[in-house]
């Protein structure tokens, strides 16, 4: 299992952010996770890569009982792609140089490193289709060069689970679509045993995430099958206002107002 919540609550400065939490991700499952702002998806994050602890509960990542395991050692099994990361990444730094420092899951490189390391840092950018971008400072990429070192970056500890938290914020609407048909190739190819996608927007869901998690004012609103939970019915009641799901191509979904006609 890669992921186990049970009554896995957080609380900060005295307000319940998540409560009741119970979850859990098997091997070889793809989730997306949907919600709105301020419903507690980055903090759900945020405790699964050890970034938080839970208030109460019990939360198991890869195996790993938190309280009983190496949170840094833990971090480095898993590979995190976000828009927040893409900000906090050194505008001098070269395009390999990035890549490389996800081995050691550090924002910058601090420990010795070997020409094996940085082979494999310029191979894992040109798999994922940044061969030209190789040796270009960071801070003149544009925005969807950089979540494809961003994904190298992620991709080069060989991680258990991968976490693409957002991944098409800022993006136009042909790098979304880029970035989305390389999000579905890492889920075909299997690169690792698990994947989850966040985002507030259904039609960004790729279709080989057939699993997803509704979570609405710190709580699972549903959870299951994408065909189970992506219904006219379930989301009327997520958004509090009746929508039709439309189909789109590849298996994809979108959402519109039903019109009150």
């Amino acid at each position: 299992m890669l992921i186990n919540c049970k009554n896995v609550k957080f609380i900060r400065e005295q307000e319940p952010i998540l409560s009741d939490i119970n979850w859990q991700i098997d091997d070889n499952e793809n989730w997306a996770i949907l919600g709105l702002n301020g419903s507690g998806k980055t903090t759900l994050l945020k405790l699964i890569t050890g970034y938080e602890w839970p208030s109460s509960g019990d939360l198991t990542v890869l195996n790993q009982p938190f309280g009983k395991t190496s949170i840094p050692d833990l971090k480095k099994r898993i590979g995190w792609v976000s828009s927040d990361l893409r900000k906090r990444i050194k505008e001098h730094e070269v395009a390999e140089r990035v890549v490389l420092s996800g081995k050691f899951a550090s924002i910058g490189i601090w420990e010795d490193v070997t020409e094996s390391d940085k082979k494999l840092a310029i191979d894992m950018l040109s798999l994922c289709g940044g061969k030209e971008l190789i040796g270009k400072p960071y801070g003149v990429l544009s925005q969807g060069q950089q979540q494809i070192v961003i994904i190298a970056r992620a991709l080069m500890a060989k991680p258990e689970l991968l976490i693409f938290d957002e991944p098409c914020n800022g993006l136009d609407l042909f790098a979304r679509e880029a970035m989305l048909d390389k999000i579905n190739t890492i889920a075909n190819e299997q690169q690792a045993k698990g994947l989850i996608f966040v985002t507030h927007y259904i039609e960004e869901i790729p279709a080989s995430f057939d699993h997803i998690l509704l979570i609405k004012d710190g709580k699972i609103f549903a959870k299951g099958l994408k065909s189970d939970v992506l219904t006219p019915d379930f989301l009327t009641r997520f958004y509090d206002n009746s929508v039709e799901v439309i189909k789109l191509p590849d298996n994809r979904l979108t959402i519109i107002p039903k019109s009150s006609k």
